[in-house]
């Protein structure tokens, strides 16, 4: 049985009822093929609010990303913490709800869900990153580089001759 599949059958006769959870399960198990979520574990710590038709899941799921920053194109990651709010459903009326099977309660999606929205995209690897320079393409955080990078679109040429001549 997966660690982040619980039975909630002695919940759902106690409607009202809440309870923590701290699950493990890792990334191969939630059948994640992403390049920014290598292999490793993933934590999960959750509470669940019963209610009469259904169950709220809160609280935070816990893994590792990495990237290349989009400037400098250097190896950058580490640990986020995503923070998750769903509800599970017997019978779903709510669109956004998930499914709850059997007094079984599947957090595989929901933790699948956060982890894939929530990963960075286009990290950078410091706020003060230079990056490349477009001209000769050093890498300005190594060396400084002297270029000047005037780069001017020739579809723009007729407007900068008007430019030229009202001076």
């Amino acid at each position: 049985m997966n660690s982040l599949i619980l039975n909630v059958a002695e919940l759902l006769r106690k409607p009202g009822t809440e309870r923590a959870f701290q699950l493990e399960s890792t990334i191969e198990a939630l059948g994640i093929i992403e390049v920014r979520l290598p292999p490793g574990a993933v934590r999960v710590n959750v509470r669940l609010d019963v209610l009469s038709d259904g169950v709220v899941v809160a609280g935070t799921v816990h893994a590792i990303w990495k990237g290349e920053c989009r400037r400098c194109l250097s190896p950058v990651g580490g640990p986020f913490e995503v923070p998750v709010q769903e509800i599970y459903q017997s019978k779903v009326t709510n669109p956004d709800a998930f499914p709850l099977e059997r007094d079984q309660l599947d957090l595989r999606p929901m933790v699948r869900e956060a982890l894939l929205l929530d990963t960075p995209v286009a990290p950078i690897c410091r706020e003060d990153c230079a990056g490349f320079c477009p001209v000769c393409g050093a890498d300005r955080n190594l060396t400084p580089c002297t270029c000047v990078a005037e780069v001017r679109d020739e579809r723009w040429s007729a407007l900068d001759t008007l430019r030229d001549e009202s001076r």
